[in-house]
């Protein structure tokens, strides 16, 4: 039978800030591996199964840096679902399940996180073929981690015999956690689930009526915008929030648990990276470029200069462009509060890096002053910008290579390395890169007000 996998990736992944950001979040960094992201990796672990064009559900702001991670796979034909808010797992699966059942009702959908770490692929795919006797039978099937440790951090599942579930288990204490373990009777709940759409739907229509009303309303009145599916805002703005572990999984009498024996992380902080990597001599792992002397237990990470760390231990230390987090491996799960106050304080290093992705390539504020802004603009091949005007503020265009077509006004001109172009305030303007290779370019901006939202389009191939 024909699996769809279904990759859920709303999240931002708050407690791996400075990395992790609104605009850029976890799923879409490459935390465990060289190449892929964690994204990449979950698409990627179901390519020797027998699968059809993935689904993806994902909030509307990361849908552009999605589209473009999942081409460079080539995987050209997912069918990326766009939730308006985030409202849970139990809606978004029921997002997945509505567009899965236009193409077969009966298809198995694999439902996964974006952000788990799975290196036992021969154990992954066992415990599938396992699970889809029975999701084929109409059963919700669950997957159960082996536990390793007396883990505080995830919920459990109590299995009892032939896959059934005896109940699911909130996040123990220490010594309950220890009492699971010594029992072997317990498993982490991992949040994959296999079943098919219309058993899923049938059970949610069930037990939460009120989901699936407002989801089904919100999925009727959906749109196609370019290569995603955009459902009613309003419509599903109104459902209610919930988990499919309480919406469904919980009270359905359907529950199976498979268990899955391999190697698995959700990589939720920076504690659970740092006990997945390898580690030296002194038991520290070091990424980018780092010194260390006398330092032990340590997490470092070095994005954009040298870090040094000398007689420190049981640290994490992360280092971005714009901003550096020292902090006890311990505490790793109170990163969210620096980036509640971030914030709160109206600053944005919660949301965006100094190098931002949109559509069209990338930019990276170089200086910042009052009335002056400096950035270096990368435009991919093929790729324009929108047709546009500022009220507040002037640019100058200088070509660092590739070459520039450029909208000034009503002349449109080509630009190549070391030339420059002027737009004064008020001036309709475009910026495309027709060649074969990478525009990059100096953009200088002046005025009284340089905030993005200055910004008038007026024509835009990416519906902005």
């Amino acid at each position: 039978m024909q699996i769809i996998p279904v990759i859920l990736s709303g999240g931002v992944g708050s407690r791996l800030w400075p990395l992790s950001r609104e605009h850029f979040p976890k799923q879409c960094l490459p935390l465990t591996d060289e190449h892929f992201s964690l994204l990449q990796q979950t698409a990627l672990r179901t390519a020797n199964l027998n699968v059809s064009a993935p689904i993806i559900v994902c909030n509307e702001d990361h849908r552009f840096l999605i589209a473009q991670q999942l081409q460079e796979l080539n995987i050209r034909n997912a069918r990326i679902v766009l939730e308006p808010v985030g409202r849970n797992t139990a809606p978004a699966i029921a997002l997945a399940a509505l567009e899965a059942a236009q193409e077969d009702s009966d298809a198995l959908l694999l439902v996964l996180p974006a952000d788990h770490v799975i290196n036992d692929i021969d154990a992954f795919e066992a415990a599938i073929e396992q699970a889809s006797t029975l999701a084929s039978d109409n059963y919700l099937v669950t997957f159960g981690i082996q536990p390793s440790r007396p883990e505080t951090g995830y919920g459990y599942i109590k299995a009892g015999k032939e896959h059934t579930v005896d109940k699911f288990v909130e996040k123990p204490d220490l010594e309950t956690a220890k009492g699971y373990l010594a029992s072997g009777d317990y498993l982490w709940n991992s949040g994959m689930f296999l079943f098919k759409s219309h058993a899923y739907l049938s059970e949610l229509e069930t037990y939460r009526a009120d989901i699936y009303q407002s989801v089904s309303k919100a999925f009727q009145e959906r749109t196609q915008d370019l290569d995603f599916i955009r459902v009613n805002e309003s419509e599903f703005s109104a459902c209610p929030e919930d988990s499919i572990d309480y919406a469904v999984m919980e009270p359905t009498q359907k529950a199976k648990v498979v268990p899955y024996n391999g190697d698995w992380s959700d990589i939720g902080a920076w504690d659970a990276l740092y006990d997945f990597a390898e580690k030296d001599s002194e038991q520290n792992v070091l990424i980018g470029d780092v010194m260390a002397e006398e330092t032990s237990n340590t997490l470092v990470r070095a994005s954009s200069r040298l870090v040094a760390a000398v007689g420190v231990h049981n640290l994490a230390i992360i280092e971005t462009a714009d901003a550096v987090l020292v902090m006890d491996k311990a505490n790793a799960q109170n990163v969210k509060k620096i980036v509640k106050r971030i914030q709160e304080e109206g600053r944005n290093e919660h949301a965006f890096h100094t190098t931002v992705h949109r559509p069209w390539g990338t930019y990276q504020t170089v200086d910042l002053g009052e009335r002056h802004q400096v950035k270096r603009i990368m435009v991919k091949p093929g790729e324009k910008l929108s047709v546009q005007m500022h009220h507040h503020r002037a640019e100058h265009w200088v070509v660092v290579s590739g070459t520039a077509k450029v909208q000034n006004g009503d002349k449109e001109i080509l630009l190549t390395e070391n030339e420059s172009t002027y737009i004064p305030i008020g001036e309709i303007h475009a910026l495309e890169n027709p060649g074969k290779i990478p525009l990059e370019l100096i953009e200088v901006q002046s005025g009284s007000y340089l905030g993005e939202d200055d910004i008038v389009r007026f024509s835009d191939r990416y519906g902005r």
